[in-house]
């Protein structure tokens, strides 16, 4: 089996941001990292070359694919800020509803700017979306 390429890394998340050219997407990133810090408990990190995410679990498929992920994360892409947060958990849909303008991808959402989406609720699916996984994904 291929070896995953989206780990955690060493490299600084703070060097990371820095060479985002764009100030305003690094605004929204330092928001994010604030915001995703306090909802998780978790410091961020780096996963891959591009993904800060926050905190970790170990999954197994039925299929024998395994690995390791962030519970939560984001990444800043050209076109939008690409948010790791959906989990599937039960009521996820009814928030998503709430989020604000956004675009849903099979396992995360794109959001163009912050000021599109209300925070309030943006937390709340962190939260449940970290529980989901902590239940599904227990430590061992």
């Amino acid at each position: 089996m291929a070896e995953l390429k989206t780990k955690v890394t060493e490299q600084s998340v703070d060097s990371y941001l820095d060479k985002i050219p764009d100030e305003k997407i690094r605004y929204d990133c330092q928001a994010l990292i604030k915001l995703m810090k306090k909802a998780t408990g978790f410091p961020p990190k780096m996963w891959g070359t591009a993904i800060i995410g926050f905190g970790q679990y170990h999954y197994k498929y039925d299929s024998g694919r395994e690995g390791d992920m962030c519970m939560i994360g984001f990444s800043p892409r050209k076109q939008n800020l690409s948010l790791y947060v959906k989990a599937g958990f039960p009521g996820q849909d009814e928030l998503l509803k709430k989020l604000g303008k956004h675009k849903d991808g099979k396992g995360c959402l794109y959001v163009k700017k912050l000021e599109d989406i209300d925070p309030d609720v943006l937390e709340g699916l962190i939260k449940q979306s970290v529980d989901f996984l902590k239940k599904k994904y227990p430590a061992k």
